[in-house]
């Protein structure tokens, strides 16, 4: 059963913002001849790497809500200029929306077990990613969704 992680998403304020960030570095990528794919760079190493690319995500939390998730697919550790180890995690081009499920503000990242992490918004192909975030979020929370 795959591992993820889950990280508060410091600087966006929706999902769509999010989506704009990756899709720019996505673009990036490929301008300079590699695969699409954002990063996110942190200071700690996670220690189950091999069960975090089994399949893993990373998991983001926007305004104290789990909003969307993007498949980790490699953890690369490095030193910086200051001479601190830190590690980048590639994350896939694709952000998918998860259900809402609230979130209190924690430091760092966390494990997130697969039963524990919420489930995707939309299955591929079901319709309604041109629905309004904010619609979406109310009609799950009624249980619509």
């Amino acid at each position: 059963m795959a591992l993820n992680l889950i990280k508060l998403c410091v600087g966006a304020d929706s999902i769509d913002d999010l989506k704009d960030w990756v899709a720019e570095r996505s673009l990036h990528a490929i301008a300079a001849g590699q695969e699409p794919y954002s990063s996110h760079t942190t200071r700690m190493v996670p220690k189950r790497m091999a069960d975090l690319l089994d399949g893993g995500s990373l998991y983001w939390v926007i305004k104290g809500q789990v909003s969307a998730r993007q498949k980790l697919l490699d953890i690369v550790e490095f030193v910086d200029t200051d001479g601190i180890s830190r590690c980048r995690l590639m994350l896939g081009p694709e952000v998918i929306e998860t259900m809402p499920q609230p979130k209190r503000p924690f430091q760092g990242w966390r494990y997130l077990e697969a039963k524990d992490a919420p489930a995707d918004l939309f299955a591929p192909g079901q319709g309604g990613e041109d629905m309004p975030a904010d619609l979406k979020r109310e009609l799950a929370e009624l249980g619509l969704l």
